[in-house]
């Protein structure tokens, strides 16, 4: 299984760009967001859930997440995580998913934990304007998650932009390569879904000549 991460601004196309890969592979392939890990805070009523800093990398349970990578690294299905931004709490189901070919990571900060980001042949950094990720953030919590432009503004100026200022902005230095003009980025697609295939190839190919000499008794 390759594993690869994608992180950016909030709003800067991470999904998009993710699903892009996916799609324009012909392995199998799984994105897996960082939004799925929100810590749950079930015993806090939801106007003091509201008020949470949904920014900041404390929220995100980390280890919960290397778990379910170390799993399908070892060939075992993990159930999927999800969340509801409307209720503001995870909403996990029951359905099974196979490790894939190809795993693709996404999300603010899916290059802060070392143990994660270790596991990536490829980390992506989304490079897009913050004005436009501003934009595009309002777009889709008014449409997606039902959210308030007040809501969004208050959010924004008290969480967002700090965080991005003080943690996301600085993945950059960690990346392979920064894609811009967001996740719909023809040329980029293509030359991620050559070089994921090209990878798979090559380890596909190893595995095949490793089999054969142990096969015939010689080593390299």
């Amino acid at each position: 299984m390759i594993i690869i991460g994608i992180c950016g601004a909030s709003g800067s196309g991470k999904s998009t760009l993710a699903r892009e890969i996916r799609d324009s592979l012909t392995c199998s392939a799984l994105i897996i967001g960082l939004d799925c890990y929100y810590r749950d805070h079930l015993e806090l009523p939801i106007e003091e859930r509201i008020r949470i800093n949904y920014d900041e990398p404390d929220i995100f349970d980390f280890d919960e997440l290397l778990e379910d990578l170390e799993a399908l690294e070892r060939g075992e299905p993990i159930t999927r995580n999800a969340y509801d931004y409307s209720s503001y709490k995870r909403a996990d189901t029951d359905e099974l998913l196979q490790p894939p070919d190809v795993l693709i990571l996404e999300g603010i900060h899916m290059f802060l934990d070392k143990r994660i980001s270790e596991k990536m042949v490829l980390k992506v950094f989304m490079h897009v304007d913050v004005d436009i990720c501003l934009l595009r953030r309002i777009k889709r919590d008014i449409q997606v998650r039902g959210r308030s432009i007040e809501s969004i503004s208050a959010q924004y100026l008290s969480t967002v932009k700090p965080v991005y200022e003080e943690y996301v902005s600085k993945y950059i230095l960690q990346a392979d390569i920064a894609i811009m003009r967001g996740g719909k980025n023809r040329l980029a697609i293509d030359a991620i879904s050559a070089y994921l295939s090209a990878r798979l190839l090559a380890e596909k190919f190893e595995r095949d000549e490793g089999k054969a000499r142990m096969g015939t008794g010689k080593e390299a």
